[in-house]
């Protein structure tokens, strides 16, 4: 993601790098099929909706065709926005619909994807996407070829680099997603599946020790508790703790640590398992209540309910493995994430800011 700022008013809708894709080796396979020049291409989406793509860039021989459209992804600020995505169709004397990996586009390196090792990453529903538009052309034009179907994405291998994907064992270029054709703006499918992927890639390849983070500093500071430890055993749950626990919980995960700052902790012990802040926001009412419940003296639990960030809790009580706040709070978190815990070992290790830690069992 990004940092677009969120427009002002209703959020325009996008498409995905797989309905991209698909709309740009449809226009190559029929402008190859009919010689001529595509401007514009409709498809069908997975729910059956039609949609038309503009298509800057058309050129064709007599045994291939290579189109490229720009992926719009509305108001949504996913970095894939404004890419140009481009498809080669080859004709060919084989049977069926073969995928190549094109440039900028990732390849499977790790089992534990929907993809098999060693093929170009692009998902299943936009293959069958892909597959179905380009079927129903050839047999619209009485044809009976075998096609080579080589996705490329000019920039791929730079954006990588601003995704986890190398983690999860995609290499070389970027994934072509999307399981409906639609990007809704600022929506948790792609972060959730991506928490998904990362749980399935860890665990197929023997991590049954797996930590949990929000993002790129807390989970610097707790490699350097689990030096270890490989990044593909790290898995990145933003603000949807709810969703890695469960996922972890129909897992092969034996032992898992939840690395948390203090802004997210004090959400999640009042009970959010969903810490984003349009969501929720900080209640200083119940940080004040815990100070109460350790019997600190008032004039300490007053300052607690005056404080504007739940990360100045470390200038009114030390943060030490025994500080009384911080062993209550952790026991307020795992309370709330209790009932998503099923088949493995979990512990709480709350951060400051400097990257101190502490450890937090499960009661």
């Amino acid at each position: 993601m990004s940092l677009r700022a969120i427009p002002e008013g209703p959020l325009r809708h996008g498409y995905t790098t797989g309905a991209t894709a698909t709309a740009a080796a449809k226009a190559a396979l029929l402008a190859l099929l009919q010689q001529s020049k595509v401007e514009n291409i409709q498809i069908s989406l997975p729910r059956g909706e039609k949609v038309y793509f503009k298509v800057p860039f058309c050129k064709f021989s007599a045994t291939e065709a290579t189109c490229k459209v720009i992926k719009n992804g509305g108001d949504d600020p996913d970095v894939t926005h404004g890419l140009e995505i481009g498809c080669t169709i080859h004709l060919d004397d084989t049977k069926g619909i073969q995928f190549v990996q094109g440039e900028g586009v990732g390849v499977i390196t790790l089992p534990g994807l929907e993809i098999p090792v060693g093929e170009p990453a692009i998902n299943p529903v936009p293959r069958q996407m892909i597959g179905n538009e380009l079927e129903n052309l050839l047999q619209a034009h009485d044809m009976d070829y075998g096609l080579s179907v080589e996705v490329f994405v000019p920039r791929g291998r730079e954006i990588a680099e601003k995704t986890l994907n190398s983690r999860i064992g995609i290499q070389y270029g970027i994934s072509i997603l999307g399981t409906t054709g639609i990007v809704k703006p600022y929506s948790s499918e792609s972060f959730i599946a991506a928490i998904n992927q990362g749980v399935d890639v860890a665990t197929r390849n023997g991590y049954k020790k797996i930590v949990i983070n929000s993002g790129g500093r807390s989970e610097r500071f707790l490699k350097k508790r689990f030096p270890h430890l490989a990044d593909v055993a790290f898995v990145q749950y933003g603000n949807w703790i709810g969703d890695t626990l469960n996922k972890l919980s129909n897992s092969d995960a034996q032992q898992v640590y939840m690395g948390i700052m203090l802004g997210k902790a004090v959400k999640l012990a009042e009970g959010n398992l969903d810490t984003h802040s349009r969501n929720v926001l900080m209640n200083t009412e119940f940080m004040k209540k815990i100070a109460l419940e350790c019997n600190y003296p008032p004039l300490l639990c007053d300052k607690v309910e005056s404080l504007k960030l739940a990360r100045n809790l470390t200038d009114i009580f030390p943060f030490e493995e025994q500080e009384a706040y911080y062993l209550k709070l952790g026991e307020y978190c795992h309370r709330t994430c209790a009932p998503l815990i099923r088949g493995f070992n979990f512990t709480i290790l709350l951060m400051d800011l400097d990257g101190n830690i502490i450890e937090v069992p499960a009661p």
